[in-house]
């Protein structure tokens, strides 16, 4: 199935998260209020239904510090536009928490607009936006012929047979892949100007930010951003709700790096995409579906079984269908997105529990 929808949305201002289930499908901009100062941006996905990470503000007396500049250049100036009205005081710094490109394809536009910014990341996420975004933002436009084939031949890029519904998505992705492109067109990747390795402080005035890498996990130089007065921290792709992303990453460190993450003393969560979170419990049954996933997939080579008889037989032992209805409840797209999302993660942790 392609990811996510999009439908347009005027930005609307709340202070609370929503009452109903959330969805890995966004189609509204929203805001919410997490304290005084501090302001959490969630994006619609782009017209193509790629999606975009969420975008924290946070002002202190000197200036201000955002989390991720998300994907679409027009986002980005939306935000900036925001941020314009909720305070009179410079974006002195961004952190890009790490390099996947839909959390920070708005660099340029924030440089833009604040000439003196000073954008922030861990070394390796510093290194892969230098060296990868600008090659995979070159090569986007090939999502089209993709999607082609994918219609043509009634399966998916993993050889599954399309449902009328993953139909319809692809064919709605399509349609909207010229708008998201002719964003493209002139987006330009700026990588950050400044690294850090294990953590770092900023103090805007009277507000102090903790740069924090507790380990890998969605990547090897995932950043967390915590505001110890204010019990706030934001995770990246480290968590993301209602269904986590494993695409790839290091599923071996992934559950630890969470822990690390559990430990800090926080009480408001905002994770990469999705909804604000008010307590940990939603870590927690992460970190349980890993730990049984890491465990299966070790006894698994332990027993001398290979990947293609680990992706039949992990998904089974593990109760894929309950975890399914866990994360993605009865929304389909949510149920669909897990499937993609776990089936990466059963390939990337048997190749690096495999070389261990």
């Amino acid at each position: 199935m392609s990811i996510l929808r999009s439908i347009p949305a005027i930005f609307i201002l709340v202070v609370t998260t929503f009452s109903f289930a959330d969805s890995i499908a966004t189609h509204e901009r929203t805001g919410t209020k997490l304290a005084e100062g501090i302001f959490e941006i969630r994006h619609p996905d782009a017209p193509d239904t790629f999606p975009q990470g969420n975008t924290t503000v946070i002002i202190g007396d000197r200036g201000v510090f955002v989390v991720d500049s998300c994907l679409l250049p027009s986002s980005a100036r939306e935000d900036i536009a925001q941020i314009k009205k909720w305070t009179d005081k410079p974006v002195m710094f961004l952190l890009n928490t790490h390099w996947h490109f839909d959390h920070t394809l708005g660099n340029a536009t924030y440089a833009a607009a604040f000439p003196n910014i000073q954008i922030i990341a861990h070394a390796h996420t510093l290194k892969e936006i230098a060296e990868f975004n600008p090659g995979a933002v070159e090569r986007y436009p090939q999502r089209r012929e993709r999607f082609q084939k994918v219609l043509a031949s009634g399966k998916d890029e993993n050889g599954k047979p399309l449902s009328e519904a993953d139909r319809l998505d692809y064919q709605h992705s399509l349609a909207g892949l010229d708008g998201t492109l002719a964003e493209f067109k002139d987006a330009k990747q700026l990588p950050p100007n400044v690294s850090y390795d294990h953590e770092m402080t900023v103090d805007l005035g009277n507000r102090e930010v903790q740069i924090k890498f507790l380990g890998r996990a969605n990547t090897a130089g995932d950043s967390v951003v915590y505001l110890p007065k204010e019990k706030i921290v934001m995770t990246g792709d480290i968590l993301d709700h209602p269904v986590p992303y494993m695409f790839g990453g290091f599923p071996a460190d992934f559950p630890n790096t969470l822990r690390a993450l559990r430990a800090l003393d926080a009480t408001t969560i905002v994770p990469g995409h999705g909804d604000v979170l008010h307590d940990k419990s939603y870590i927690d049954q992460v970190i349980a579906m890993m730990d049984s996933a890491n465990a299966e997939i070790r006894r698994e080579i332990m027993q001398g079984k290979r990947l293609p008889e680990v992706q039949e037989l992990a998904p089974k032992a593990l109760n894929e269908d309950a975890l399914k209805q866990q994360f993605g409840g009865n929304d389909k797209e949510n149920r669909d997105f897990f499937e993609q999302s776990f089936e990466s993660m059963i390939k990337a942790a048997f190749n690096q529990l495999s070389a261990r």
